[in-house]
């Protein structure tokens, strides 16, 4: 039993596999000939790692559908509740929006992969594969285009066969039939639609554990991956991660103290400083758990106990954001894809960044509001540019501090969001919250 409690938290463990890794990949880079360095790269190391990234990928594909339909099905509720919805959804739209465009300002400005050398990158692109297989990849694209191509390149013609070859260029078509089934499912009568949320949440229960067992795994995975990247870029790696870091943790506290604050004062009618103070629990608790949806019980009792606003504006609010409204993945997405991209010396136009905006926008309703659950979908979004989906593996050792981060802003976001929309709301006899629940 003293074994069990003194076991260190599973974030602790993938933190430690990233030192480990980054140390024993730094020694093997000035110890080693290069000859048996690369061996033990090629033969062990990457096997190990993508044994990990493998698992986790094997569930991407119910898991967005499932998350990304259950979603929209909540948000479709917007006709039940009126204006409310109504209000919330386009405030969701606008500070998401924002919170992107942020973010790839941000990395375009001070990019962390800058500190490799276009040598660096290459070598980077070699590491996760040949010419042949890179040929390979055209090869299959340009036929799966040839084949039943989407219309307008995104409305499908067969979900399935686009759910098939998600990692390979299928992700936006499967998304749409997501979206659109999770309308048509929030259109129906409530009778008929509950078996098909009751299996979709089923859908979602399982892939989320199915991800917390290849999690499992993570701290040996990153180990290996963190080794097979460090023992040929060396100390360059670890400083363009470490930037990394401090530019996603500075973005999201530039959009929760700026944005946020500007949309309390103007919007909600409110005191920046007292807002945040009243809520400061509420943060510290998201922060602590990583999970907007561990959060979501401290948060209800918030928007009412402290802050104030009335339960049939707070409820809605809360409960739907806390799957739907993810203004900090958002932002997070667009910076982690933006930097993966161009580490491995894939320069995104501004279409193609428009591209990520609109799909980072989207996938943050469709992303798990627990602990990691962006980090497969930014995967899912980096092959469509061409870029291994294994790269995440490059972030994983270094997220959960972004994670904890994110979270704050995504449940901050809520609130803000709550206490806008009952400024704009008429309001009603039973709207102020009793002082003890």
């Amino acid at each position: 039993m003293s074994q069990r409690r003194a076991r260190l938290p599973l974030h602790t463990q993938v933190l430690i596999g990233l030192v480990l890794g980054a140390i024993a990949g730094l020694i093997g880079s000035v110890a080693l000939e290069p000859k048996l360095l690369k061996e033990i790269g090629d033969n062990y190391a990457k096997p190990i790692g993508n044994i990990f990234i493998y698992g986790i990928f094997m569930v991407v594909v119910p898991l967005l559908f499932s998350a990304l339909a259950l979603g929209i099905a909540e948000l479709g509720d917007v006709r039940k509740v009126g204006r409310i919805g109504v209000r919330a959804l386009l405030m969701t739209v606008l500070l998401s929006g924002i919170a992107v465009l942020l973010g790839l300002a941000a990395v375009n400005i001070f990019n962390p992969a800058d500190q490799l050398t276009t040598e660096q990158k290459s070598q980077l692109v070699a590491s996760y594969g040949n010419q042949e297989e890179a040929a390979k990849r055209i090869e299959a694209a340009q036929a799966a285009k040839a084949d039943d191509p989407p219309l307008f390149g995104f409305i499908p013609r067969n979900p399935v066969k686009e759910a098939g070859r998600a990692l390979e260029g299928g992700l936006l078509p499967l998304m749409f039939f997501s979206l659109v089934f999770g309308i048509a499912l929030s259109m129906i009568e409530g009778e008929k639609a509950l078996p098909m949320k009751q299996f979709l949440e089923g859908l979602f229960a399982v892939s989320l554990k199915m991800i917390d067992l290849a999690m499992k795994l993570a701290p040996i995975g990153v180990f290996a991956l963190i080794f097979f990247a460090a023992s040929q870029l060396g100390a360059d790696l670890l400083k363009a991660l470490g930037l990394y870091v401090v530019l996603v943790v500075g973005v999201l506290a530039i959009h929760l103290f700026v944005v946020y604050s500007l949309a309390i004062k103007f919007i909600a009618k409110r005191n920046p400083r007292e807002f945040f103070a009243q809520m400061r629990t509420v943060m510290l608790t998201a922060f602590a758990t990583s999970s907007s949806n561990a959060t979501l019980p401290a948060a209800l009792r918030a928007a009412e106990e402290d802050l104030g606003l009335p339960r049939r504006i707070s409820s809605f609010v809360l409960t739907v954001g806390a799957t739907a409204n993810q203004n900090g993945t958002a932002l997070f997405e667009g910076i982690a894809i933006i930097f993966l991209s161009s580490m491995f010396g894939v320069t995104l136009d501004l279409t193609q960044q428009f591209t990520v905006m609109l799909l980072a926008i989207v996938a943050g309703i469709g992303t798990a509001g627990v602990p990691g659950g962006s980090l497969p979908l930014i995967g899912l979004i980096l092959t469509r540019f061409g870029v291994p989906a294994e790269a995440i593996g490059l972030i994983m050792g270094v997220d959960r501090i972004c994670d904890m981060s994110r979270t704050v802003l995504n449940v901050t976001g809520d609130m803000t969001i709550a206490a806008c929309v009952t400024a704009m709301e008429p309001k009603e006899p039973g709207d102020v919250a009793p002082a003890d629940d």
